[in-house]
C-alpha cells in the first residue's frame, strides 16, 4: 500500500495511550487526515476525554456514539438465542463488540470520503483479525492500517517516549509496566496480560472489576424473573427493559451476587494459546435463564440440533467472520427455532451461582398428564415394548454376526 494514496483515515479511538499513539504516528508516517470514532459500548468510563483528546492532537472530525442499545439489541441477543460458548465457557464479550466498530467505522469512512479505515490491535491478537474481517466484508477497496504490524514501538518503554516526544498526554498509571491490560463493554470485562500471563498462579482479586467475590457476596439469596419473547429477554421482575437497560441491571444483579468470573485459557485464531480473566455476570445469568425456557419451549431435535451447531457458531464469531454468509445461515436457522420460546424464569443467584427454579410458557411442551407417576389416560406403556424391539432389531443382528463371527 503506498502511504500517498491516503488522504483520510477512521481511527477506532479510545483515548487511550496507545490509539493516541497510533493518531498521531498516523499524521506522521501517513501525511493524512485523521477522522476518530469512539463507541460507547457500555464500558463504563467518561468519553469526553476522548474528544478532548482528540482535540488537542488536532482532529476535526470527531465522532463519539452511544451504541448500547444496538450492541446488546442486534449484537449480543442473536448471539445468546444460540447460546453460544465458546471452548465451553467464554461468552465471547470482545469478540461480540468488534463488528459493530467495524460497521460503525465504515459507515463513517463512506460518510467523510475516508480512504482508510485504522485500529489499534496488535499482531498476536484475535482482534486484528476480527476488525479487518470486518472491514473487508462492508466495503472490500478498503485500505487498512494497522500501526502494530508495521511500527518499530515495540514496547512500553518506546510508547512512552514517543508520546512524551509529541505532547501527549500520559495518565500516571500509564508510566512503567501496566499489571494487565483491560477491555470492556456492557457485556463483560476482559483482563490480560503481564500480572496474568501465568497460568499456574491465581489471579489476584483486585482483577475483577464488575463482581464481588463469592465469599463476599450477600448470605442471602437473590430470586429474579426474566421474560422471553422470541427467544431474547425482556423484562426483569414484570417490568418491561430495553435490551441496554436489562442487560445492565442483570448485570448489577450478578455482580453483587458474584456470579459470571471465569479464568480462562483459550485457544486464539492466530494459533497461541493466552490467558485471560472474564467478567460476564448478566451474560451468565441470561444463558442459563434462556437454557431454561429453551428446556420447555423447544422440541427435543431442535433442541440437541441447536446444541451440535452452537460450537460452530460460537467458533465462527469468535474468529470474526460475524459477517460471512454461514453466520447468516446458521442465525437464520436459530432465529426460527427461537419464536416459540417465550415466558418467563426464576433463577436463584447465590455466592457465585446461579441456577433455575421455576420456569412457565404458553408454548410449554412440559405435558404433566404424559410424564405423572400417577394413574394417567393418555399413555400406553404397551406401546414402549414395540418401540424398544424397532430400535434393537439393528443390534440384535450385529450381535448374532458378532457370534457367527467369533465360531
Amino acid at each position: 500500500m503506498d502511504k500517498r494514496d491516503i488522504n483520510k483515515v477512521v481511527l477506532a479511538y479510545s483515548g487511550g495511550l496507545d490509539t493516541s499513539i497510533i493518531l498521531k504516528w498516523l499524521q506522521q508516517e501517513y501525511d493524512c487526515e485523521v477522522v476518530t470514532f469512539t463507541a460507547d459500548l457500555g464500558q463504563g468510563e467518561e468519553l469526553e476525554p476522548a474528544r478532548k483528546k482528540a482535540e488537542l492532537l488536532g482532529i476535526k472530525e470527531i465522532y463519539i456514539e452511544d451504541v448500547r442499545e444496538e450492541f446488546v439489541k442486534d449484537y449480543v441477543f442473536p448471539m445468546f438465542r444460540a447460546n453460544a460458548l465458546y471452548e465451553g465457557v467464554y461468552l465471547l464479550g470482545t469478540s461480540i463488540a468488534r463488528p459493530l466498530i467495524s460497521k460503525k467505522q465504515i459507515e463513517i469512512a463512506a460518510k467523510t470520503g475516508a480512504d482508510a479505515v485504522s485500529h489499534g490491535a496488535t499482531g498476536k491478537g484475535n482482534d486484528q483479525v476480527r476488525f479487518e474481517l470486518g472491514y473487508y466484508a462492508l466495503n472490500p477497496d478498503i485500505k487498512v492500517i494497522a500501526p502494530w504490524r508495521e511500527w518499530d514501538l515495540s514496547s512500553r518503554t518506546k510508547l512512552i517516549e514517543f508520546a512524551e516526544k509529541n505532547q501527549i498526554p500520559i495518565a500516571k498509571d500509564k508510566r512503567g509496566e501496566a499489571p494487565f491490560s483491560v477491555d470492556a463493554n456492557l457485556l463483560h470485562t476482559s483482563s490480560e496480560g503481564k500480572a496474568l500471563e501465568d497460568p499456574s498462579i491465581e489471579a489476584p482479586e483486585y482483577v475483577y472489576q464488575r463482581s464481588v467475590s463469592p465469599e463476599a457476596a450477600p448470605d442471602k439469596p437473590t430470586y429474579v424473573e426474566i421474560g422471553f419473547e422470541a427467544g431474547d429477554p425482556i423484562s426483569i421482575d414484570g417490568v418491561m427493559l430495553s435490551p441496554a437497560t436489562l442487560l445492565t441491571r442483570l448485570n448489577e444483579l450478578g455482580g453483587a451476587n458474584g456470579i459470571g468470573r471465569l479464568d480462562l485459557v483459550e485457544g486464539r485464531y492466530v494459533g497461541m494459546k493466552s490467558r485471560g480473566i472474564y467478567e460476564t455476570p448478566g451474560g451468565t445469568i441470561l444463558l442459563t435463564a434462556h437454557r431454561g425456557i429453551e428446556s420447555i419451549t423447544l422440541d427435543r431435535g431442535a433442541m440437541h440440533l441447536k446444541d451440535e451447531l452452537m460450537p460452530r457458531y460460537a467458533e465462527i464469531i469468535y474468529n470474526g467472520f460475524w459477517f460471512s454468509p454461514e453466520r447468516d445461515m446458521l442465525q437464520a436457522m436459530i432465529d426460527v427455532a427461537s419464536e416459540p420460546v417465550k415466558g418467563s424464569v426464576v433463577v436463584k443467584l447465590y455466592k457465585g451461582s446461579v441456577s433455575v427454579v421455576s420456569r412457565k410458557s404458553p408454548y410449554s411442551l412440559y405435558s404433566e398428564a404424559h410424564v405423572t407417576f400417577e394413574d394417567d389416560e393418555v399413555y400406553d406403556h404397551n406401546d414402549a415394548a414395540g418401540f424398544i424391539q424397532l430400535n434393537a432389531l439393528r443390534l440384535r443382528l450385529l450381535a448374532e454376526r458378532k457370534r457367527r463371527m467369533t465360531k
